[in-house]
């Protein structure tokens, strides 16, 4: 999956722009690099289309841990979209994330996450649609 195929899932999955999916998805990956452990950060990286590789990246090794508001929140203000849009935001990135990575990969992203995480990051793979 390169570069545009993730952004356009992603913005199909929330119904955003190109311009706000991409915005939404860096957001996103740049808080969950925050979140997890640095070489967890570096394994998900490496399976990410090249142009999104540097979002991945955590400033430090050891992860940071806040909650799923929190979460929200720094992707809301990093994107510039309101907490909804941020949340069907990160729920998308998620859900496209399971189609892009190894499973394997994706589960030891999840699993460092609290059970609250659930909300936006299923833990099963491959994608299924939600429903509301």
């Amino acid at each position: 999956m390169d570069q545009d195929q993730f952004i356009g899932a992603v913005a199909r999955r929330c119904g955003a722009s190109a311009e706000q999916a991409t915005a939404i998805t860096r957001a996103t990956l740049t808080t969950l690099a925050e979140r997890i452990d640095g070489g967890e950060a570096r394994d998900l990286a490496d399976q990410l289309p090249e142009a999104l590789r540097a979002y991945a990246f955590g400033p430090a090794e050891a992860a940071e841990p806040f909650g799923l508001d929190v979460f929200v929140e720094r992707v809301s203000g990093r994107a510039d979209v309101d907490v909804d849009a941020a949340r069907d935001g990160i729920t998308a990135v998620f859900d496209v994330l399971r189609d892009a990575v190894d499973p394997a990969a994706y589960a030891q992203v999840v699993t460092q996450l609290p059970a609250e995480y659930g909300d936006v990051a299923d833990r099963s793979a491959p994608y299924v649609r939600r429903t509301a």
